[in-house]
């Protein structure tokens, strides 16, 4: 199960602080102290988006008590239980003050920890109140220090209970800028570029890659907000929008290392979930997959309402390790949470999210999230567009990643996109002999034919013979990858799925790349061509470019789940019509199906193996039936479907054990008894 610290799991401006245990011992509990004062102490040289003079107040103050600690640490006799519980207080409030330092400093999140300048003075006032009220209850008179350090902690202590907590004034006024420009994005009015730099030169935003980190950070509070159901959703949609405007007008055209820094984050993300299986993403307490994972103290990540169930049942430890738990703070796991959703999107399992929450996700809706947003967006698209249209290579280049990377936040973004006309210019870029433009028009073409009225725009501007090309002879396997998982898309809608297969080179590419492809690329070659077998007039096509046993070859060369569920896949398929079932068995195919059906643990493989055994049986005559009847084992494989398969897969098992029961009784004499016994035979329909 993946394991995250509490950490990297800390949702910013949250302070899971862990109270000492009361057995801890004093001088332990002093090296603690001394080592979060020197890390704090270590925030005088960092860079304070907001924030800046009440935060460096509170490293003056704590860096003060180092000299506090380091003599009483010295004393040789022990520290009486009065003022180890002082300190204790003080240990919890010195973890809350690191906490919200880390955030004050932290790259990504500037423009959201600007805007909540005010809950940040208010929390530093608070923290810093905490130091007074534990310094206050410390029997000082009971240790033997030094008149100038006992000076220094009441020093200490009368300054923090006369902390301010006003926001810094410079903080307000770039504030107010920001919601100025807000206002002029809900207008329809574009900001100057001036007051946008001056707001992003504030906070410390300088480059693309600065301004890009934002809003990555913005779009995964978001996702928090949509969780949780708060309220902040209008404004981190706003905010996200000015960012991806901020970054589209503001800077210089990317360069080739911005270029591969996507294409890495995006090769991350699809070999991250590729290496993963679904027991990664099961709750150890429910062991299904989880919808909401949280993670614990103790790093174990579970499903909310398991977890929840167990703290309701009496328990206060962690499951997995049995330790007891000093909070019983959830933290929503939100890593784990996007690669579940990846993993079921690459697998093509449903999304598991909480449904309650599934209309808020506007995201994944025509909806903007709010007027700013709608506003900034909308002009955003029509500044790319212009600059498809009116710009360079290296202008067109920077316009086609950027739309690549707005056109994959979300459907509003793709709408806007494609009214804004990018679509005829991307297509153009696909004729490029610049490798990098190339592939970022492709991809941005690949995330805006999610969107349904991309597809026939890119259809109707003669996009399906550009794409093919770029399949046959793109200048980067990445770009050949892409156009594969373009035409999927398009084989979604059943006329283009007819227009694809009479394309004279479409097939026979998508077959060259399942041969002579990477691992990447013969997925999408092979999921294009599962989709493109939904109009039967395309199953001849594919039998006659000599699939088959390139498929079988896979079977036995593959070491990835994914390539042998797929082409089991097709091979299922294919082998519903009679020339299909004739191909597969001339080839040999039965004792290999055969083989991966009785050893794959893949639950889905598995299921892929039902459905084309069970097409076998009805296309491919009696001998087939014969040869599968002979297999002592495969009873009893079948049967397992029936109760631990999924509810396709248990009918096409149980139609299967029909096939072969009724073989079995018409060619068994009365006098044997049946193998296929009536008491285990489940008819499920």
């Amino acid at each position: 199960m993946i394991q995250m610290s509490i950490r990297s799991a800390r949702r910013i401006l949250t302070f899971p602080a862990i109270h000492p245990c009361e057995s801890v011992a004093p001088s332990t509990l002093l090296t603690s102290l001394t080592d979060l004062a020197h890390a704090i102490r270590g925030y005088r040289s960092k860079v304070f988006s907001c924030n800046s003079l009440i935060g460096r107040e509170a490293i003056r103050q704590v860096s003060n008590l180092l000299h506090f600690f380091n003599e009483i640490r010295a004393l040789r006799s022990g520290l009486p239980d009065s003022f180890v519980l002082g300190l204790s207080e003080l240990h919890l409030t010195l973890q809350k003050v690191l906490f919200l330092l880390e955030d004050c400093t932290r790259d990504g999140s500037r423009i959201w920890m600007l805007i909540n300048s005010e809950l940040v003075s208010g929390q530093f006032r608070v923290f810093i109140r905490s130091i007074a009220m534990s310094l206050d209850v410390l029997p000082l008179w009971l240790l033997d220090v030094s008149v100038e350090v006992k000076e220094l902690v009441e020093l200490v202590a009368r300054q923090a209970r006369k902390a301010r907590s006003e926001v810094d004034l410079e903080d307000k006024r770039v504030i107010d800028e920001v919601m100025s420009i807000l206002s002029q994005f809900q207008d329809g009015a574009n900001p100057e570029k001036s007051d946008l730099k001056e707001v992003l030169d504030y906070i410390g935003v300088k480059k693309w890659n600065d301004c890009r980190k934002e809003v990555k950070f913005l779009e995964a509070e978001m996702e928090l907000e949509y969780s949780e159901g708060k309220r902040d959703l209008t404004l981190l949609s706003s905010l996200m929008a000015l960012m991806s405007y901020s970054r589209c007008v503001l800077f210089d055209p990317i360069d080739n290392g911005i270029a591969q820094l996507v294409d890495l984050e995006c090769k991350f993300q699809r070999d991250g979930v590729r290496c993963l299986n679904s027991d990664d993403f099961r709750c150890p307490i429910s062991l299904e997959i989880m919808k909401d994972p949280v993670t614990l103290e103790t790093g174990h990540t579970y499903d909310r309402s398991s977890i929840l169930k167990w703290f309701r049942n009496g328990n206060q430890t962690c499951p997995k390790t049995g330790k007891k738990l000093t909070s019983t703070e959830l933290v929503p796991n939100l890593t784990v949470k996007r690669l579940i959703q990846q993993y079921c999107v690459e697998h093509g399992l449903p999304v598991v999210v909480e449904s309650i929450h599934k209309n808020r996700d506007v995201t994944r809706t025509l909806a903007a999230g709010s007027l700013a947003a709608e506003g900034a967006i909308k002009m955003v698209s029509c500044f790319l567009a212009n600059r498809l249209q009116n710009g360079g290579c290296e202008d067109m280049n920077k316009a086609a990643c950027e739309i690549r990377i707005l056109s994959k936040t979300s459907v509003f973004n793709r709408s806007c996109l494609a009214e804004a006309g990018v679509i005829p210019y991307l297509l153009n870029l696909l004729l490029s002999e610049d490798a990098v433009c190339q592939e970022n028009a492709i991809a941005a073409l690949l995330n805006l034919s999610k969107h349904s009225r991309s597809k026939a725009l890119i259809v109707e501007n003669g996009g399906l013979v550009l794409i093919v090309d770029v399949l046959r002879r793109g200048l980067k396997m990445e770009a050949m990858q892409h156009a594969a998982a373009i035409i999927f898309y398009l084989a979604s809608v059943e006329e283009y799925r007819k227009l694809i297969g009479e394309s004279t080179n479409a097939i026979p590419a998508l077959v060259e790349m399942v041969k002579e492809g990477s691992d990447r690329g013969k997925k999408n070659a092979l999921v294009a061509i599962y989709g493109l077998l939904m109009y039967h007039g395309n199953r001849w096509r594919v039998l006659t470019a000599k699939i088959v046993p390139l498929l079988l070859s896979l079977l036995t060369s593959s070491e990835g789940e994914e390539l042998i569920t797929d082409s089991l896949a097709v091979l299922a398929t294919l082998a519903e019509n009679f020339d299909g079932a004739k191909e597969v068995l001339c080839n040999g195919a039965l004792p290999q199906i055969l083989g991966i059906f009785l050893s794959s643990y893949s639950r889905t493989a598995k299921e892929q193996c039902v459905s084309l055994l069970l097409a076998l049986c009805i296309n491919g005559g009696q001998d087939v039936v014969g040869a599968l009847i002979k297999n002592a084992s495969l009873m009893e494989s079948l049967y397992s479907q029936l109760t631990e398969g999924t509810s396709k897969a248990s009918k096409k098992a149980s139609a299967l054990i029909r096939i072969l029961h009724e073989f079995y009784e018409r060619n068994s004499s009365p006098s044997k008894t049946s193998v296929l016994s009536r008491e285990r035979f489940i008819h499920v329909w």
